[in-house]
């Protein structure tokens, strides 16, 4: 009897031993918001928004100034960040198939990790789904770009339209009852995920589908804005002015997308307060950001444009700072607050990043970067040349057209495709980028035109004729041998 006690007590602390051993290892939350602009937050300028709880994990964590997605569009932009490569390709790849020493996620399950994926996937489905790519749960992901609706349910037209197929966003319908709003919805099933996995090490990805199209908030939210909105200085100058094909708007003066910025930045406050109350908080990563910046530019479609990212020019669709420019913060654990207002890092650096600061690994044979020195040691990142390239231009609907551009230090160049236009910005000293420096400064435009020209060359980017519809594709030839 005695020897069997003794087995049982010893078995019981191996176990223990492990378990403590395994919450050793700091947990990761990844928090990607939807077109969600620079100057969509309180702290970066924002005198409509109200975002006290991002304001307060940015705070506590460690910001990025020059912080970049590496797309100005949605597919593109959430390819870069879930595989650390540039998105030349412009569609959502094949995530699936990413061989495992590249794969982030699999990494994680490789280390002893339970991952989980909640949100906008937009990057295929079956094999190229979350769980195809490796994570071992996922929720109201699928191909869907967003909602029909953002108030249950969500799913009714888009599901019409699909003529009996697989709900575009899966799963939600059949969790969700009426009433519910669904980024509330996406919050409560990640605060799940981390309550049914806390006695383990885990990394989620939460991805809301807000602040994107359809533009719906709750009505008190609305109401509380419109008020608050009463007592807001705009100045008097226009809210819309000229660009490109279109205009843009410059001022935030649009009540219920300042109600959806907050309802995210209130469940961000959920997630970061179920993390304290379960002990989780000081142990877990924590990482926020956006696919691209805010949707504040239109074409001749006249469509609803709800936000502004001035004194960024632009927005969505576009390779100027608006369209690119986005808020990125990690909240390490136990480690001390700071900024980075130098480094240059993009989307696509993001999971690089995650993997060495969590597994002390760096991913081989991609283009993103590891930014853990920067943030551990307080100093600048890597200097490096970047680069964008979006020939999937929308005229008609974000004014934009098709454009690549290189970023060397705090010069940007801007190479528009079609009619040879180019510009060169000093972004360093004209966040706005209104002065063109092409004409003042030759040498350094011929010299950054062709850098970029013998990168597109490198990478085989060859622009397909306009198909049918006015869609362009991209022609990738393979490398010779």
């Amino acid at each position: 009897m005695k020897s069997i006690l003794k087995f049982i007590l010893i078995l019981a602390a191996v176990i223990f031993a492990q378990n403590s051993q395994a919450q050793q290892k700091p947990n990761v939350l990844f928090i990607i918001v939807d077109d969600w602009g620079y100057h969509d937050l309180s702290r970066n300028g924002s005198v409509m928004y109200n975002t006290p709880n991002v304001d307060a994990l940015a705070e506590n964590g460690f910001t990025f100034d020059n912080a970049y997605s590496s797309y100005p569009r949605c597919v593109p932009s959430r390819y870069g960040i879930m595989t650390g490569t540039y998105p030349l390709k412009e569609f959502h790849g094949h995530p699936g198939s990413i061989p495992e020493g590249k794969n982030f996620a699999k990494q994680f399950a490789n280390a002893g990790y339970y991952s989980f994926y909640v949100g906008k996937w937009h990057l295929g489905e079956k094999e190229d789904s979350p769980v195809g790519m490796g994570f071992n749960a996922s929720f109201a992901a699928g191909k869907a770009g967003g909602t029909h609706s953002r108030f249950y349910p969500f799913n009714e037209e888009k599901e019409n339209r699909n003529k009996g197929n697989k709900a575009p966003i899966e799963d939600v319908e059949d969790y969700a009852k009426p009433g519910d709003y669904l980024s509330d919805v996406l919050t409560k099933r990640t605060i799940e995920y981390i309550k049914d996995n806390k006695n383990k090490p885990f990394m989620g990805v939460l991805a809301y589908y807000a602040v994107h199209t359809p533009i719906e908030a709750k009505e008190k939210d609305i109401k509380r804005n419109e008020e608050q909105m009463k007592h807001v200085d705009f100045g008097d100058g226009p809210t819309y002015v000229k660009e490109g094909n279109g205009d843009t708007r410059v001022k935030q003066n649009y009540p219920p997308y300042a109600g959806l910025v907050e309802n995210v930045d209130e469940n961000i406050g959920k997630l970061i307060q179920t993390l304290k109350d379960e002990g989780l908080y000081e142990n877990t990563l924590i990482v926020l950001t956006s696919d691209h910046g805010g949707l504040s530019t239109r074409g001749p479609n006249n469509r609803l444009i709800p936000t502004s990212n001035a004194p960024l020019r632009a927005g969505k669709g576009w390779i100027y700072e608006g369209g690119i420019k986005v808020p990125l913060i990690f909240k390490v654990p136990h480690g001390e607050p700071g900024e980075d207002k130098e480094t240059v890092i993009l989307g696509m650096d993001v999971f690089p990043t995650i993997v060495d600061l969590v597994l002390d690994k760096i991913i081989e044979g991609i283009d993103g970067v590891s930014m853990k020195t920067a943030i551990l040691n307080k100093r600048p990142g890597p200097e490096r040349t970047v680069f964008w390239n979006s020939y999937k231009a929308r005229p008609n609907s974000t004014g934009d057209d098709k454009t690549s551009a290189i970023r060397i230090g705090d010069y940007k160049l801007l190479q528009f495709v079609e009619t040879g236009k180019v510009e060169l910005y000093n972004v360093g000293k004209d966040i706005s980028e209104k002065n063109d420096l092409s004409n003042d400064m030759p040498q350094r435009t011929a010299s950054m035109l062709a850098k970029l020209e013998n990168f597109k060359k490198d990478r085989q980017v060859k622009m397909k004729p306009n198909h049918k519809g006015g869609r362009n594709n991209i022609e990738y030839e393979k490398p010779k041998k």
